[in-house]
């Protein structure tokens, strides 16, 4: 079996097409990102109508925005956990809280500008808190239950160690200048026990949706550091 990945920006967040004897799209993609998402797969000779489905992390406006017009493309299912996904089918998501002052004011200032109202979607396939195998679409990973950003955010894990973790690290500029733990989630501390769970399950590079990857190393040190900064939390 031949399997890939390929990171595909859509507006400012990072989704990623998994091809293995299937092919699943991660992530709705932001606002205004069309034009990259059918270049992308015209550079990598997809058809976008063999993608199957459509697996969100998380159920933010962010990574939901271009969904609607990704599944037309596509005709592709969508699944996401059940506790984000009245997000995609009201049409009207929340945003996260901020973990600190910089990510106070940032969804402060977001929720007074911002007020999205998407296309309502029905979910085809709703995750539980078991997550998912993978394996049914030829592809080596899981979906596994990260709990913190939201309620109901998932991570991808790849046999590969490569894992595509949505919100649950950040590395871009206008978010944090080093990458690391979000500085937006609605429990920080619920971030940290996911990581946690998932650091001892091979990971070797994160892929957030924000940012560029990096080695796991610097999540080891973040989850460290938080730890001792926190010791009564």
């Amino acid at each position: 079996m031949t399997f890939s990945f390929h990171r595909i920006p859509v507006g400012i967040d990072n989704c990623f097409l998994l091809r293995g004897e299937r092919t699943v799209f991660i992530d709705g993609g932001a606002p205004f990102g069309m034009g990259s998402f059918a270049n992308n797969l015209k550079r990598l000779n997809v058809d976008p109508k063999s993608i199957e489905l459509i697996l969100l992390t998380h159920g933010h406006w962010d990574h939901i925005a271009s969904l609607s017009d990704i599944r037309a493309m596509t005709g592709a299912k969508v699944a996401i956990h059940h506790k984000d996904q009245p997000f995609v089918e009201s049409g009207t998501p929340p945003f996260p809280a901020g973990v600190n002052a910089y990510g106070r004011a940032m969804s402060a200032l977001a929720k007074a500008l911002i007020h999205p109202k998407l296309p309502r979607i029905k979910v085809d396939l709703v995750l539980d808190d078991n997550g998912m195998s993978l394996a049914e679409y030829g592809i080596p990973g899981n979906v596994v239950y990260t709990p913190g950003h939201s309620m109901g955010h998932v991570s991808i894990l790849l046999e590969s160690g490569d894992a595509l973790v949505g919100d649950m690290a950040m590395n871009d500029w206008y978010l944090r200048l080093t990458p690391g733990l979000p500085i937006l989630a609605d429990d920080i501390n619920l971030v940290v026990e996911s990581w946690k769970k998932i650091l001892p399950m091979g990971i070797k590079r994160v892929h957030p949706a924000h940012g560029m990857a990096f080695p796991v190393e610097v999540m080891h040190k973040e989850i460290s550091d938080f730890d001792r900064l926190h010791p009564n939390r």
